[in-house]
């Protein structure tokens, strides 16, 4: 094949003729296929001589061919011959040598493409490929090695221990050379050096993630790698090389390299070079853990704090990422004694020299929060943003300090704060920083859990504090103090005010910043709200500017989209659905409308970045989540308003009316994120009309259909609403063919996919129990279907789960009941029934709930009233069986049924926070009753080590996660859990009445079965038969009164 002719045709691919393009393109897909085709695109992608956007237009379809096709286990339409895959592996690392910038980029992707398919068993050459490149003289190659490299740890960075083999072997050979570049490298001050060591830190980086190799633990590997690391932050940048642009100043080369060094050695200190931090499970990390905060750990927090100070003395300038890392490296110093004691007589400067001037609003919040007020509150709102920012270290160090040392910090830190807020007061107004006010406010927000706490001996004092310091401010001339004064209030939502009057005065402060002219200040006023509605007499006074609020809160929704604020709106809604019910049409429409432009703004979004060859979004992918998560938000708070408003009829209708295209648009477009969301909304509706509307049955074509494309993941969220349409809407379910055709396949789909586990079938026996249990006498047709499905399983041995196995067993129940007669046939038909009788009776044991037992009950009593005739031998044989399994059922019904009580009661009381409170207190008071004072600071460590809760919480996640990945046996899970929110025909059922019809209607109408079930039955099980029909006389009696009363 010409390389000449491949060549014109990539030239002809960014011509401006469309149809040029287009031809081109074609041309390229028609001959992708031919053999040396695709080492042709390298060969030119890789060319000095010929076009750079020809190269890049090669480079691109080249990556994406490779994407397509190189993984075989995919089956590609068009597979790469192998040829070409050997051609491509010998050349892709030269090719990489000559490639510029913009083409490296798409090799690079290629090669980790290939090395996640190909490497080590089909590319066993790798190494030595790369070691050669390594060790070469020639700068260029030397870079196209660590590329390299990078790209082959990529593809073990997160691989589990047992999978990591190849690594280690590569980490081995190449590091000890990688290291000797970096040392050669750090003595240049050239950009290019820069480029290439911060290339070969984030190769170390990557390759210490999940597990540090045994060869990197070694002092022969970890003293000069930790001198390079401590050498390089040390390095002198000379201000004049800086750029002046903060932002630029911020992306300089040299900057960006040191701040690898900071992640390596913060990695190697955070997991595992730190005794305090290491989980249980990594025991085997003990011995270094202890050697490195020993010998190496001081010199690592030496050299971070000398680059703190000549930062705090404005001697160097250092990056916000560098000094982010910096104050992580602090705080994990802060728990073990070796590093605190080094710490500890700094924390006074590191208080109010590195920590409350990074707290304090700066000239860059300022301008944002001009220039664009929406991305402010993403970044200083919205808790997800921002994690790693140096405000968040900065704000977690001080928690740290106060609640780890607090017997050496926390009234110091009080005091600092104390003096900052005295000396704004004592400031003439003209001359008043706000910007200092700020940061003294914002550390006593941190600090707001340890000031609060119950044995704190300063949460009496802030009272006067806010009189003080935060109600001035709500009428500030700073507007981010008016913000800072709703975010305080925020914080200690939890504070008892005395006065009345002081609580009044809090809110109605509050409720005026929700007028407020700037954004941030107002949703800060939304969100602080919130936790006001805990106070009795807030809620009172709110009532009059419901109105007000909700509207504020809908206009802000559409303003910036963040979900705390759907939070806040959803709390509303459900605290206050009594008074929102005269607005709940005119509500529910706005946000409506709010989720609809959403909608359109992602629609819009994606339109315009659209997709890359590959499917890949091109957008802001961060964007789009928050707009996501703002969509979310607004579905859950239609879903409470539902559910919470005690509407009419007539209401609800207009709900579902308003709401229509919200669903439509949804599920029409396969919005699979809000599928959760939406589905509770159909489900809230038509469980609080109960009754489908031909609105809703519209809406039920619409699931149909997104269950066929690919709601089939989400049948765990459509069962409920597929029940409603069963139980409320069984008229129409009985008559109309087309509604059961669909939901008979979405039953069917279900319980034949492999797509799906036991859970989702689960869901599918629940619909078959509700089609039987809702539809008695007018389904008689898919008795038979539903048999076959249970049976599938039943007799194969493949159900996994306790609750898969009993849902299928009660498939046949529901059939035993629905029509005995039929049932008994079906199985006869098929040899079914000795075995089935033997399986229901051997896991009676298993159904616990109360649902459970009442059916078991009433199938068997509908069993013993089926003709003697239609009563198989193989069961007349275990006749008395059926009476001593009743008995056995009835024995244990009692206790479930408490059970199930005490359930609905908890459930129907709620958490109840105060009494919790309370235990937690009455334990406390025990303490102080031994003589232990509130304020002896009992949980300070001192200048011991701290425990770090956070990794032993992590820890048992983890093992909890691999106990649930691992689980093999199924047999011994505890009982299925009742669900309280279940509703059944089964629920006007008594049991105990509907067994003693069967039992005397046996004994009066059939006195030979009535003997020969009866005739085994020891004194026990008498007494305990005599006791159900003794229990259903005065059920009897008791339903009778009721009914005449009324």
């Amino acid at each position: 094949m010409d390389q000449n002719t491949v060549y014109q045709l990539f030239v002809a691919t960014y011509q401006s003729d469309p149809n040029i393009h287009k031809q081109a393109e074609l041309n390229i897909r028609s001959i992708e296929t031919h053999n040396g085709f695709l080492p042709i695109v390298l060969q030119i992608l890789a060319s000095e001589e010929l076009e750079l956007g020809a190269r890049q237009a090669a480079a691109i379809y080249f990556k994406n061919r490779i994407n397509k096709a190189w993984d075989k286990s995919k089956n590609p339409a068009n597979p790469i011959n192998e040829d070409d895959r050997n051609i491509v592996k010998q050349s892709i690392l030269q090719a990489l040598v000559t490639a510029p910038n913009a083409v490296q980029v798409q090799l690079t992707s290629s090669l980790n493409t290939i090395l996640c398919n190909d490497f080590p068993d089909l590319w066993p050459n790798f190494v030595n490929e790369l070691q050669n490149f390594l060790t070469s003289s020639d700068v260029r190659l030397v870079y196209v090695g660590l590329l390299a490299l990078r790209e082959v740890v990529k593809v073990y960075q997160w691989k589990s221990m047992e999978r990591r083999e190849p690594l280690q072997h590569i980490v081995k050979l190449t590091f000890p050379a990688i290291q000797s570049i970096s040392s050669n490298l750090l003595a240049s001050d050239s950009i290019e050096a820069a480029e290439m060591l911060k290339l070969a830190l984030k190769i170390y980086h990557a390759s210490i993630q999940v597990d540090l190799p045994k060869c990197l633990q070694d002092s022969s590997s970890l003293v000069p790698w930790g001198t390079l690391f401590l050498q390089l932050i040390d390095k002198n940048i000379p201000h004049e090389a800086l750029p002046a642009d903060p932002e630029e100043r911020e992306k300089y080369p040299w900057w960006k390299t040191k701040k690898w060094a900071y992640h390596c050695l913060n990695r190697l200190f955070s997991k595992y070079g730190n005794p305090v931090l290491l989980p249980p499970s990594a025991t085997k990390y003990i011995g270094f853990s202890k050697a490195f905060t020993a010998n190496f750990a001081p010199n690592i927090l030496q050299t971070y704090l000398k680059q703190v100070d000549g930062w705090i003395k404005k001697e160097s300038w250092m990056s916000t990422k560098c000094l982010a890392l910096s104050a992580a490296f602090f705080n994990d110093s802060i728990k073990h004694k070796t590093t605190w004691q080094i710490l500890k007589p700094h924390v006074e400067t590191l208080v109010g020299h590195f920590i409350y001037p990074q707290l304090c609003f700066s000239i860059e919040d300022e301008e944002l929060w001009a220039e664009d007020p929406v991305e402010y509150v993403h970044k200083k709102i919205d808790p997800l943003d921002d994690l790693d920012s140096p405000q968040m270290t900065v704000t977690n160090l001080l928690i740290d300090l106060a609640q780890d040392r607090k017997k050496h910090t926390f009234m110091g830190i009080l005091g600092f704060v104390n003096h900052v807020l005295n000396k704004y007061i004592d400031t003439p107004e003209d001359q008043k920083n706000g910007r200092e006010k700020d940061g003294a406010l914002c550390m006593i927000g941190c600090l707001s859990q340890q000031i609060l706490e119950k044995k704190s001996n300063v949460s009496g004092m802030m009272e006067p504090f806010f009189v003080t310091h935060v109600f001035p401010e709500f009428k500030s001339r700073f507007p981010f103090l008016r913000a800072r004064a709703c975010d305080i209030s925020k914080f200690f939502s939890n504070l008892d005010f005395t006065n009345e009057q002081n609580l009044s005065t809090l809110y109605q402060s509050v409720l005026d910043c929700l007028h407020d002219t700037e954004l941030p200040v107002k949703v800060q006023a939304a969100l602080a709200l919130q936790p006001m509605i805990r106070h009795e007499s807030v809620r009172e006074a709110m009532v009059p500017h419901l109105p007000f609020i909700m509207q504020e809160f809908l206009n802000l929704t559409n303003e910036i989209d963040i979900d705390t604020l759907a939070n806040v709106m959803e709390e509303f809604v459900e605290v206050f659905a009594e008074q929102l019910t005269p607005f709940a049409v005119q509500l529910c429409t706005q946000l409506r409308d709010t989720f609809l432009r959403i909608m359109e703004d992602i629609a819009q979004a994606n339109n315009i970045n659209g997709d890359d060859e590959n499917g890949s979004f091109n957008g802001d992918i961060d964007e789009m989540s928050d707009k996501t998560m703002a969509a979310m938000g607004v579905l859950k708070t239609i879903g409470t308003l539902i559910l919470s408003l005690e509407s009419t009829p007539e209401v609800l209708q207009q709900l579902e009316d308003a709401l229509l295209p919200v669903i439509t648009y949804t599920l029409e477009n396969s919005i699979v994120d809000l599928y959760s969301e939406i589905f509770e909304i159909i489900d809230s509706c038509t469980f609080s009309a109960k009754r489908i509307t031909p609105t809703m049955w519209g809406v039920f074509e619409l699931i149909y259909k997104a269950f066929k494309d690919s709601g089939i993941d989400f049948m765990d969220e459509m069962l409920a609403p597929l029940d409603n349409y069963i139980s409320y809407g069984n008229s129409v379910f009985i008559t109309n063919e087309g509604v059961q055709h669909m939901m008979i396949d979405i039953i069917d789909t279900v319980m034949k996919s492999d797509r799906v586990g036991e859970a989702d079938r689960v869901c599918a026996c629940k619909l078959m129990e509700s089609v039987l249990l809702n539809c008695r006498g007018h389904v008689d047709g898919y008795v038979a279907p539903f048999l076959n499905l249970a049976f599938q399983y039943i007799f194969t041995g493949s159900m996994k789960s306790t609750e898969f196995k009993v849902h299928c067993i009660e498939v046949v129940i529901n059939c035993f009941y629905y029509n005995p007669v039929l049932t008994l046939q079906l199985l006869e038909k098929n040899q079914w029934t000795q075995g089935f009788f033997s399986l229901w009776f051997s896991t009676l044991h298993k159904f616990s709930r109360v649902h459970d037992k009442k059916l078991v009950i009433i199938a068997l009593c509908a069993l013993l009233e089926a003709p003697s005739e239609h009563i198989p031998l193989s069961l007349q044989a275990g006749w008395p069986q059926i009476l001593s399994n009743i008995v056995n059922v009835f024995k244990t019904l009692p206790k479930a049924i408490e059970n199930r009580e005490e359930m609905e009661k908890l459930y129907g009381q709620g958490y109840n926070e105060d009494e919790e409170e309370d235990e937690f207190a009455g334990e406390e008071s025990l303490s102080a009753v031994d003589g232990e004072s509130a304020d002896d600071d009992d949980t300070d460590n001192g200048d011991d080590d701290v425990d770090d809760e956070g990794s032993n919480y992590l820890e048992y996640l983890a093992q909890q996660a691999n106990v649930q990945a691992n689980e093999d046996t199924y047999e011994e899970e505890d009982d299925m859990e009742e669900e309280i929110l279940f509703e059944s025909p089964l629920d006007e059922i008594d049991p105990y009445i509907r067994f003693e019809q069967a039992f005397r209607g046996l004994q009066h109408n059939n006195p030979p079965s009535y003997a020969l079930l009866t005739k085994d039955l020891d004194n026990e099980q008498q007494n305990l038969i005599m006791s159900v029909l003794s229990v259903a006389e005065q059920n009897r009696v008791a339903l009778n009164s009721i009914m005449n009363a009324l």
